[in-house]
């Protein structure tokens, strides 16, 4: 899977989040090594197991693409 990522240099730093899964950030010395972080949190998160309390549901919720990732027709 692929997840969209903001990354940037600041001060010396790499620093970084995945736009999907909020909450997974980084900040790292080298862009490699940020990049692996990221890819490293992200999986972390994905492993975590998700309590639900009884009589709680699962769905999916269907959003359309933003304008700006639209795909010509």
């Amino acid at each position: 899977m692929k997840y969209r990522a903001i990354i940037k240099q600041s001060d010396g730093w790499w620093i970084g989040w995945l736009v999907d899964l909020p909450g997974v950030n980084a900040q790292e010395k080298t862009r490699e090594k940020l990049i692996e972080s990221l890819r490293i949190g992200a999986e972390d998160m994905l492993a975590t197991p998700v309590a639900f309390e009884p009589g709680s549901v699962m769905i999916a919720v269907d959003v359309p693409a933003p304008a700006w990732n639209a795909q010509p027709a």
